[in-house]
C-alpha cells in the first residue's frame, strides 16, 4: 500500500513539472475510453457465455420449459449477491450516474466499477429482459469518476471525465463513436465547448480501438441500407413518426405504473417472488422476449420474420401477413412490461437497448401493415426508422436516435425520415411525458441537471451546508434585560431566532426593533420577548432547493432567514453567504 502510493506521488509530482493540465485531461480521457471500453467488453462477453451455457444442445430437448426457469433463477442469484455478496445497491446505470453528477460533483461509489459488471450479465445471460447499456455507462462512469478522484482533478473535469466514460461505453457497445459523443452530451447535458470536445472524441475513440482489439468487426446491429429515401414514402413517414411517439407514451407510462406497483410491497424479497414469476410466464408464453433480443434486431432488418419467430411456441402461418404482425405487436408491447418487471424484481440491465427492440419491432409491423394495404415501402428502413422514433420519445435523446442509426448503417442516405419521425416522435412524447425515464425521478425532486448552467449551480448546492447557527437563541418569555446581558452583548449578530421550549421557531427580534429601548432601564423588566418579536419575513424548510431559498430571498428582500425541521429551529441562512457559495461553485464549473 505504501508503495503504491509512493508512486502516485512520484506521478504527481512528474505531472505537475512537465505537463500541463489540458494535455494531461487528455490523456486521462484517452485512459478511461480504454477503461470504459473494457468494461463494455467484458459485459457482453460474460452475458454471451451465459446464453451460450444455458442455450447449449445439452438441454435442447426440454428447452421451452426452461424460458420460465432461467430468468427466475437469475433473479434469485442476483437477489443473493446484492443481499449477502456485494451487500450494496446497485441501482440503474444511467440514472444513478446522473445523480452523482447532480448532486454528489461526480463523485461516484468505487464499488460500483465491478458490481454491474457482475449482475448485469447474470440478469441478462439467464433470460432478464434488459440491455447492457446501462450497465456499461454505470461501470464506465464509476470508472471515469475514480480515475478523476485518483489524480486529484477538479469537479469540472470529473464531471467530464465521467461524460467520456459514457462516451466510451456507447462507443465500444455500438461501434458509433460520433453517436457516442451526442449521447454524452444529451443525457448528461455536458457543456459542449472545444475544451471538452476533444476529451471525448479521445475517449469515443480510443473506447471504439479497444473494441475493435477485442472483437474485431463484430457489430451488435448489422445493416446495409439497400434503398434510400423515396419522396413517395413521405406520408408514411409522418404517420409512423405519430405512431411510435403513441407508442413511446405507451411504454414510459407502463414503465411507471409498474414500478409504483412494485413499490407498494416493503420487502425486495416480495418483490423477487413476485417479478421473477411473472417475468418466467412472459417468457414461457413469448419466448423472443428473452435477454436483449439482438437476434431478433437483425432479423428482422434482414427481413428474415421466420427466423425472428422461430422461438415462439405456437405453429405460425408465415404466408398470413396479419398473423405474422399480431406476434409480432405482442411481442413488441410486451417487451415493455417485461423489462420493467425484470428491474422491478431486483434484477440489474438498461433501458435503451430495449427501447431499440421495441422500435425495431413496431416499425416493421408498420410497414408490413402498409405494405399489405398496397403501399410498398422497405421494410428494412422502417424497422430502422422505428427504432429511432421509440429513442427519441422513451430516452428524450433525438438527435442520439438519428446519429445512432445513421451511424450503424453506414451513410446517411435516411437522413431525412429520421430527422422527420424523431422530431414527430420527440415533440409527441415531451407533451404527455415531460421526462424520460431516465430522468423521471430525479425531475420530481428538482435534481435533474440540464443545459441551464445557472439551474445546475443551484441544484450543486446543499442547503445543509449554507446553514449558520451562531445566532443567540432567545425565549418567548425572557425579559429584555436578560436579552440584552444574555444574548445582544456577547452577540455580534443583529437578529435573535425566538423559539419555545421544545426549540420550536416562533419569530425573530431585530436589534433595530429594540434600539429605542436599549437605555431604557424601566423597560428591563416590564417588556418580554413575546412582546418584541415579529414574524420572519420567510422561512427556509430543510428539504427546499436551493432555486426555492433563492426565490424566497428575492420575495422577501430579507438578508437572513430560519430554517426548519419539523418546526424546530436549525439556524440561518444569510443571503451574502448563499451568493459567494454560488459564485464559488460556478468557478468551479467554469474554470
Amino acid at each position: 500500500m505504501f508503495y503504491t502510493k509512493e508512486i502516485f506521488k512520484k506521478i504527481h509530482i512528474w505531472r505537475y513539472k512537465y505537463i500541463s493540465e489540458e494535455r494531461f485531461v487528455y490523456l486521462l480521457s484517452v485512459i478511461v475510453g480504454f477503461l470504459a471500453g473494457i468494461g463494455t467488453f467484458i459485459l457482453k462477453d460474460l452475458t454471451y457465455f451465459f446464453h451460450f451455457i444455458l442455450e447449449g444442445k445439452f438441454i435442447k430437448d426440454i428447452h421451452h420449459s426452461l424460458y420460465f426457469i432461467f430468468p427466475i433463477i437469475g433473479l434469485f442469484i442476483v437477489y443473493y449477491l446484492k443481499k449477502k455478496v456485494l451487500k450494496k445497491e446497485i441501482g440503474h446505470g444511467i440514472s444513478t450516474t446522473l445523480h452523482a453528477i447532480s448532486k454528489r460533483s461526480g463523485i461516484i461509489e468505487k464499488y460500483k466499477m465491478y458490481t454491474s459488471l457482475i449482475t448485469a450479465p447474470i440478469t441478462v445471460g439467464f433470460g432478464g429482459s434488459a440491455g447492457l447499456q446501462g450497465p456499461a455507462v454505470s461501470t464506465g462512469a464509476a470508472l471515469g469518476s475514480g480515475v478523476a478522484q485518483l489524480f486529484r482533478m477538479n469537479i469540472k473535469t470529473r464531471m467530464l471525465l465521467v461524460g467520456c466514460a459514457t462516451a466510451g461505453a456507447m462507443s465500444s457497445m455500438f461501434k458509433a463513436p460520433v453517436a457516442a459523443i451526442i449521447f454524452a452530451i444529451e443525457i448528461f447535458s455536458l457543456d459542449l465547448a472545444f475544451a471538452s470536445l476533444i476529451p471525448l472524441l479521445l475517449a469515443s475513440v480510443s473506447a471504439v480501438i479497444t473494441s475493435y482489439f477485442f472483437l474485431g468487426k463484430d457489430i451488435l446491429l448489422a445493416v446495409k441500407l439497400q434503398e434510400g429515401f423515396l419522396i413517395k414514402d413521405l406520408f408514411f413517414y409522418v404517420l409512423l413518426g405519430m405512431v411510435t411517439g403513441v407508442v413511446s407514451v405507451y411504454f414510459s407510462k407502463i414503465y411507471f405504473k409498474i414500478t409504483r406497483f412494485f413499490n407498494t410491497f416493503k420487502s425486495s424479497f416480495h418483490r423477487l417472488i413476485i417479478g421473477a414469476i411473472a417475468i418466467g410466464i412472459m417468457l414461457y408464453f413469448v419466448p423472443p422476449l428473452y435477454g436483449e433480443g439482438y437476434t431478433i434486431i437483425n432479423n428482422l432488418l434482414e427481413g428474415n420474420t421466420q427466423q425472428a419467430l422461430k422461438d415462439m411456441p405456437y405453429a405460425i402461418n408465415f404466408d398470413n401477413v396479419w398473423m405474422v404482425v399480431m406476434f409480432l405487436v405482442i411481442i413488441g408491447l410486451f417487451k415493455a412490461i417485461a423489462m420493467t418487471t425484470t428491474f422491478a424484481a431486483g434484477g440489474v440491465g438498461g433501458v435503451f437497448i430495449p427501447t431499440i427492440f421495441m422500435g425495431s419491432v413496431l416499425g416493421n409491423v408498420f410497414a408490413k401493415t402498409c405494405n399489405e394495404l398496397g403501399a410498398a415501402v422497405s421494410e428494412s428502413n422502417f424497422t430502422l426508422i422505428g427504432m429511432s422514433g421509440l429513442m427519441a420519445g422513451v430516452l428524450h435523446a433525438p438527435l442520439t436516435a438519428i446519429f445512432l442509426i445513421a451511424e450503424i448503417t453506414g451513410g446517411y442516405d435516411l437522413f431525412v425520415p429520421l430527422m422527420l419521425v424523431v422530431a414527430i416522435s420527440f415533440a409527441l412524447t415531451k407533451y404527455f411525458v415531460s421526462n424520460s425515464i431516465y430522468t423521471f425521478e430525479l425531475a420530481r425532486r428538482g435534481e435533474l441537471i440540464t443545459h441551464d448552467k445557472d439551474k445546475n449551480v443551484m441544484m450543486m448546492m446543499e442547503v445543509e451546508k449554507l446553514i449558520e447557527k451562531d445566532f443567540k437563541v432567545i425565549n418567548a418569555e425572557m425579559k429584555l434585560g436578560d436579552m440584552l446581558k444574555g444574548s445582544v452583548a456577547l452577540s455580534s449578530r443583529n437578529i435573535f431566532p425566538v423559539v419555545d421550549e421544545n426549540n420550536h421557531f416562533l419569530g425573530v427580534v431585530l436589534l433595530d426593533d429594540i434600539r429605542p429601548f436599549m437605555f431604557d432601564q424601566e423597560l428591563y423588566d416590564k417588556l418580554t420577548i413575546h412582546v418584541l418579536m415579529k414574524p420572519a419575513p420567510a422561512i427556509i424548510f430543510h428539504d427546499d432547493t436551493t432555486e426555492q431559498v433563492m426565490q424566497k430571498f428575492n420575495d422577501s428582500g430579507a438578508w437572513n432567514l430560519p430554517v426548519i425541521k419539523n418546526k424546530e429551529y436549525l439556524g440561518f441562512v444569510s443571503k451574502s453567504k448563499l451568493l459567494s457559495v454560488y459564485r464559488t461553485k460556478l468557478i468551479e464549473m467554469t474554470v
